[in-house]
């Protein structure tokens, strides 16, 4: 990434420091430096990380969010995660109620038992609503 905001070959970079708070500095293998501005860089790393995919942590950390939200939603709780697929148990009243979990395609998943068939949406909303489980309502 920082090779491409300063236009340089990866392999030519030694290594990169703040200095001051006010001046980044690259230094080059060749022992060559260049300074840059830092809110001129931070707004070049922010544009080039924009443009970057997402990381799997990225994925499994926005997914484990969203699906957190749900089960709050509808008052229950998830088992331990698998983290490569990203799929779960859900347990209500400490009864296994399904299975949900997001696919490569950002499809979320739920089915009832293990060898059941899923039920595919856009969210994790519908898959969980797809296992009969009704939101919670406050007392």
């Amino acid at each position: 990434m920082i090779a491409e905001i300063i236009q340089a070959q990866p392999e030519t970079i030694r290594t990169i420091w703040i200095e001051g708070g006010i001046t980044v500095w690259v230094q080059f293998f060749d022992g060559g430096r260049l300074a840059f501005d830092r809110d001129w860089f931070a707004i070049r790393v922010a544009s080039v990380k924009a443009t970057l995919p997402e990381t799997p942590l990225e994925r499994n950390e926005r997914l484990h969010e969203e699906l957190s939200i749900i089960c709050n939603k509808f008052g229950i709780q998830t088992g331990q995660i698998d983290w490569l697929s990203f799929s779960t148990k859900l347990y209500q009243d400490r009864q296994c109620i399904g299975l949900v979990g997001c696919n490569a395609q950002g499809l979320w998943y739920a089915r009832r038992t293990q060898l059941g068939c899923n039920q595919f949406a856009h969210s994790a909303e519908i898959v969980v609503a797809s296992l009969g489980v009704r939101l919670t309502v406050a007392a």
